[in-house]
């Protein structure tokens, strides 16, 4: 028992120090001996122990007797305890956001800006789960002025869970999109979902929201605002008189993006124009400005901002003595993704006949898998690439009744295969767009292609 009281204590005053690979850690931290797909990770408590760790948590009792090792019944329930003590205990604001695609990169975009004059706490990688949100919450640093967290879902109920959990006085998402649909069906079912971040009997705490409406089911999210008391709707869309983009301009070799912030013109100047990044930039300015903070610190650091990785990071390498540009979108897709992300590749100043495109799976998309990839291979069909390498059944299905294209469609089963056909096929100065779903063939695909010499 006083080892529990020391180890709720250390977890409460410190930050940052929740592990759950063994391989991360460092001297001090804690590492939680978690039930995994092939092992349960009382497997590495001993190297954790040997690198350092101050403490480990486990909920199996096979383990040689430690004063660093501490057993609970249930780890789930016992960190869930915990860390809502932590959250009570904090000050700052908390900021959280969901949607169905972006909700890391808007989190790593607004953390970008905030901590350049702020003490910040944000969720590590896309650590949106139960899991994922709970860590966060036990690594967040209650010093701190800002606190941001990812809040995702693939089932229903997820979301008052999370919300209830995180307790966010600003809540931002991002968009509704076919993601899920194995689980939810509709659209208009994951606006429900998401709905549920805002709605007051599963978060008392919420103050503000921030939406981008550009499709029917995000005005779910609208028509379900407006029914909650004391909740200010903070649009950054077309129907916004407050926050907007104004006016894309061509500048020199550039592109200059005036943006209207509370009726005052803000101008940008950015080499490519992606919407979803420049969505990203309203809404950050969007709550600098309903925060009273300082705008032009986000105007002076946009020119240093970076995309994420897995999300549209563009990495230089050399395949076969040829340089290449390699867009890497391998995180994850689904229709609404891909699309943008062709719609990206295709313009960029740069022939055609230099743009390659590489697509894998989208998963989780339920019965109408099949139905989905052929409906994007017609739209994509509409511009003609240098390629378009496919892989992943639901393709291999759709080629197969796409009589009539434009582009030379070519299908792989194996990603050997496609390597050897880069190989052969690619110039210099060649951009290649990878675009796919998590844990599928391309995604690792793209880690190994990524691993070429960099220039």
């Amino acid at each position: 028992m006083i080892e529990l009281n020391k180890l709720e204590k250390y977890i409460i005053s410190k930050k940052d120090k929740i592990q759950i690979s063994s391989k991360d850690i460092k001297v001090g931290d804690i590492f939680l001996a978690l039930k995994g797909k092939r092992f349960h990770g009382n497997k590495f408590i001993n190297e954790a122990i040997n690198k350092g760790a101050r403490f480990c948590i486990t909920d199996k009792k096979n383990f040689k007797e430690n004063k660093k090792i501490i057993y609970v019944n249930n780890i789930y329930k016992y960190l869930s305890e915990i860390a809502k003590r932590k959250r009570d205990l904090y000050k700052g604001k908390v900021i959280g956001i969901t949607g169905s695609a972006g909700k890391t990169t808007l989190k790593e975009t607004l953390a970008f800006f905030l901590k350049k004059d702020h003490t910040i706490s944000y969720s590590k990688k896309s650590y949106n789960n139960q899991l994922g949100v709970l860590i966060s919450l036990l690594n967040l640093n209650l010093k701190s002025n800002f606190a941001i967290f990812e809040i995702g879902t693939n089932n229903f109920g997820e979301i008052k869970f999370l919300s209830n959990l995180v307790k966010p006085s600003e809540v931002f998402i991002t968009n509704i999109q076919s993601t899920h649909l194995e689980n939810f069906q509709t659209k208009n079912n994951i606006a429900r979902e998401k709905a549920d971040i805002f709605i007051s009997k599963h978060n008392n705490n919420r103050q503000k929201l921030y939406l981008n409406v550009s499709c029917k089911s995000e005005n779910i999210l609208i028509t379900k605002a407006k029914k909650e008391k004391n909740l200010k709707i903070i649009r950054i869309d077309n129907s916004s008189k407050k926050y907007f983009i104004k006016k894309i301009s061509p500048y020199k070799k550039l592109h200059k993006v005036t943006l209207s912030i509370n009726k005052k013109k803000v101008n940008i100047v950015t080499d490519a124009i992606v919407m979803h990044r420049l969505n990203n930039l309203l809404f950050c300015l969007a709550f600098y400005n309903e925060n009273s903070l300082n705008i032009k610190s986000v105007v002076d650091s946009f020119k240093f901002l970076k995309p994420v990785e897995g999300r549209g990071l563009v990495h230089k390498i050399t395949l076969n003595k040829k340089k290449i540009n390699i867009i890497d979108e391998s995180y994850n897709a689904n229709p609404d993704t891909m699309m943008q992300s062709i719609q990206n590749l295709k313009n960029i100043k740069i022939k055609n006949n230099k743009k390659i495109i590489i697509l894998g799976t989208m998963n989780e998309l339920g019965n109408n898998s099949y139905k989905i990839h052929y409906k994007l291979l017609k739209q994509l069909d509409d511009t003609i690439f240098k390629f378009v390498i496919l892989c992943g059944e639901f393709f291999e299905l759709s080629i197969k009744k796409f009589f009539s294209r434009n582009n030379e469609f070519i299908y792989f089963k194996n990603t050997n295969k496609i390597m050897q056909f880069l190989e052969e096929k690619v110039h210099n100065n060649d951009i290649i767009l990878i675009k796919c779903s998590n844990s599928t063939k391309i995604n690792k695909f793209a880690k190994t292609l990524l691993k070429q010499v960099s220039i």
